[in-house]
C-alpha cells in the first residue's frame, strides 16, 4: 500500500532555461535540479503524479511561429500546449528515469498528453489572463504587441509579458488511464501546462481550441479525479505572505481553508501572482483533498514535516 497519493505542481519557470545559448541544454539541467526533491517522496512509498507549467516555453513557441508566419506554416496555440506538454514531459521523464536508477528505485515513469475538458463559451477565452512567453519592459511589450496583435499586461513587478485566454477546466479527459498507471506504482507526468485545453463539438467529439489552462487549476482538479490525498504547489517563494513585500508582511505557516478563503476575498493574493494558486487549493480542499502546500521546489520535503512553506488545511 502507498503512504499517500500526491500531485505534485511544479512551476514552468522552475524548468526555464537560465541559458538562452543553449535552450535545451539549460532546460534539462534545471529540469534535474528540480526533480532532485522528489526522491524523498518515491522512496517513502508515496503514490506520485506530477504536473508542469508551461508559460514561458509555450510563449517562446508561439513566438517562433509568428515571426516565421511568411516562411513556415502556423502552428495554433493549443497545438504548441500539445508540444510542450511532450518535450517538457520527456525532460521530466527522462531525469526523473536517470535518478531513479542511480538510486536503484526500480519505478517505471509515464508520460500521459493529456486533454482538459473547458466550455468554449467560457467567458476567459475572450478576456485574456493567462501570462506566458518571456519578460519585458513597458515599451518593448508594447510595441511587440502592436506588431503581433498581442494582448499585454504587467506581471506583479516582475515586468511586462503576454496574455491569452484560460478557461476553467471542468474534466481530465484521459483521468481514468492516469489513475489506472497510479494505481499500478508507476509515476505519472500529466497536465503539462495545464493540459490541452479541449471542448464537445455538437456531435460529442473533442475539438482543440487556442488557449492555456492555469496548471494549478488543472492540478487541483485531476488530484481529486486520481483521489490524491495531498496537492504540493511548487513557487518561486519559500511561504504563502500577506501584504507581500510590504512593511508589514506576515508569512503564514498552516493556515485553514477558510481561512484561505478569506485572505483570497480581502485581496491578498494577486491573480498575477499567488491568487490562482490559492484558488486551486480552495477547490482542491472542498472536494475532498486532505492538504495543499505551497513552498519553492527545494524546500518541499521540509514543508510536509512542517518545518517549512505554507499548509493549507480542512477546517
Amino acid at each position: 500500500m502507498f503512504n499517500k497519493r500526491v500531485v505534485i505542481a511544479i512551476g514552468g519557470n522552475s524548468l526555464t532555461p537560465t541559458d538562452n545559448s543553449n535552450w535545451i541544454g539549460s532546460q534539462f539541467k534545471n529540469t534535474r535540479t528540480s526533480i532532485e526533491s522528489l526522491i524523498p517522496l518515491v522512496e517513502k512509498g508515496y503514490s506520485v503524479a506530477i504536473t508542469h507549467g508551461n508559460g514561458p516555453q509555450v510563449g517562446i513557441a508561439l513566438r517562433r511561429v509568428e515571426e516565421t508566419r511568411d516562411k513556415l506554416p502556423e502552428v495554433p496555440l493549443g497545438v504548441l500546449v500539445a508540444d510542450t506538454e511532450g518535450s517538457m514531459g520527456y525532460m521530466i521523464e527522462q531525469s526523473l528515469q536517470n535518478k531513479l536508477f542511480d538510486k536503484g528505485l526500480k519505478i517505471p515513469v509515464a508520460t500521459i498528453l493529456t486533454q482538459v475538458l473547458v466550455d468554449k463559451n467560457d467567458p476567459a477565452l475572450t478576456n485574456p489572463t493567462k501570462y506566458i512567453g518571456s519578460f519585458y519592459t513597458e515599451e518593448e511589450a508594447k510595441k511587440l504587441a502592436a506588431a503581433n496583435g498581442w494582448v499585454v499586461k504587467q506581471d506583479a513587478d516582475r515586468g511586462w509579458r503576454r496574455v491569452v485566454g484560460s478557461p476553467k477546466p471542468i474534466d481530465i479527459v484521459n483521468k481514468n488511464i492516469i489513475k489506472q498507471l497510479l494505481d499500478q506504482k508507476n509515476i505519472v507526468i500529466a497536465a503539462g501546462g495545464g493540459g490541452i485545453p479541449v471542448y464537445l463539438d455538437e456531435k460529442r467529439h473533442f475539438e482543440g481550441i487556442d488557449a492555456v489552462i492555469d496548471k494549478d487549476m488543472a492540478s487541483a482538479l485531476l488530484g481529486n479525479l486520481i483521489g490524491a490525498d495531498e496537492l504540493y504547489i511548487m513557487t518561486a517563494v519559500n511561504k504563502v505572505s500577506l501584504n507581500f513585500k510590504k512593511p508589514d508582511q506576515k508569512d503564514l505557516d498552516v493556515i485553514t481553508m477558510s481561512e484561505a478563503d478569506k485572505y483570497l476575498n480581502e485581496g491578498h493574493f494577486p491573480y498575477g501572482s499567488m491568487g490562482p494558486k490559492m484558488k486551486s487549493a480552495i477547490m482542491f480542499l472542498r472536494n475532498g483533498g486532505k492538504r495543499v502546500i505551497i513552498t519553492a521546489i527545494d524546500k518541499l520535503v521540509d514543508a510536509i514535516d512542517g518545518k517549512d512553506g505554507t499548509s493549507i488545511i480542512q477546517d
